[in-house]
């Protein structure tokens, strides 16, 4: 198991090791806490763009869902007639230059798996730059939009934002509830009290502190055809090599399992790199990934690899509230 696994696992299970670190936590903390305190104080200058801005992020380490819940936040925000854009880091792209347009046609080493994935499912214009303030700037001057969502960027504050979404792992919460490098919060769990909404990825139903939504299987897809299939495409039972590199594998490796079949997991790095080697598994049997992996894999994949795509499903409670904070940010916007 790798050092980075180890710590994962550290900071959700507890050990006793941990408190070692203390210090250089106490070290993160003020460093992060000082930053958040000179843009709110106006000390840093922050970038505030001519229309919304909606922040969708989180405050620990590891998958709790984003991609999916900004595909929703785009088909959701469409139906009400709204123009909508997307900025994001791009983590791991090499683009030739930032910021960066993200386009459908485009490979996910120039363009990133998360961007790429999400410019090949919804065609929503997207612009990267790890200054996200830079890239909604150079998305409005290309083009005409009523609302940017914003991939990530929780702790970027140059960038200024009218609501700030925190998903959560509803099976991990936040583990030992600690910061970095002691456990997995990027910020201190306080700052969970001035965010707008919190949403749990598996919860059955909302809480008194944030909204639930899941994360549900729609459709077996084939890598080099296209082909979509039902669910039922496998029988029950049928044994399969899993692979994923996401922040959270197990919940891919759960999700399979709760379809009746028998995945291998092959758990990668978040962002991992993969090639036709890496992934030639024994014994010989089809192989299913996640969407985020597929984008980077279509080139080598062969004829019995699939991938499992995923829609987010907000609780009603969060439609709602969504539906509310849209109509104050931009009133008139309806659902068509």
């Amino acid at each position: 198991m790798a050092i980075a696994d180890r710590l994962l696992d550290a900071w959700y299970a507890g050990h006793p090791a941990l408190a070692l670190l203390r210090p250089l936590e106490a070290l993160y903390r003020r460093v992060v806490l000082g930053k958040r305190a000179r843009f709110l104080s106006g000390e840093s200058q922050r970038y505030r763009a001519p229309v919304p801005v909606i922040v969708v992020g989180n405050i620990t380490v590891g998958g709790t869902g984003k991609t999916p819940m900004i595909l929703w936040l785009i088909e959701h925000c469409r139906q009400r007639g709204l123009r909508v854009g997307v900025v994001s880091r791009g983590y791991g792209a090499k683009p030739p230059q930032l910021p960066w347009r993200v386009r459908a046609e485009q490979g996910a080493a120039e363009a990133g798996d998360e961007p790429l994935l999400i410019v090949q499912r919804s065609g929503v214009p997207l612009m990267i730059d790890p200054d996200r303030s830079r890239a909604v700037q150079a998305l409005l001057a290309s083009e005409t939009l009523d609302l940017i969502l914003c991939d990530d960027g929780m702790q970027h504050y140059r960038l200024a934002r009218d609501l700030e979404l925190v998903l959560i792992d509803a099976a991990r919460g936040l583990g030992n509830r600690r910061c970095l490098p002691a456990g997995p919060l990027r910020e201190p769990v306080e700052r969970l009290q001035e965010v707008d909404a919190v949403l749990y990825n598996g919860a059955t139903a909302d809480r008194e502190d944030g909204f639930a939504f899941a994360l549900q299987p729609t459709a077996l897809v084939n890598l080099r055809s296209g082909e979509r299939h039902r669910l039922d495409y496998f029988p029950p039972g049928q044994a399969l090599h899993a692979v994923a590199g996401i922040g959270n594998p197990q919940r891919f490796f759960n999700t399979l399992q709760g379809l009746n079949w028998q995945p291998v997991p092959h758990p990668f790095a978040d962002h991992a790199e993969y090639s036709g080697q890496a992934l030639s598994f024994t014994p010989a049997l089809p192989v299913v990934m996640t969407e985020k992996d597929a984008v980077k894999c279509r080139a080598f994949a062969a004829d019995d690899w699939w991938y499992l795509a995923v829609d987010a499903v907000p609780s009603p409670g969060f439609q709602a509230w969504i539906d509310a904070q849209l109509a104050r940010l931009l009133p008139g916007s309806q659902p068509s």
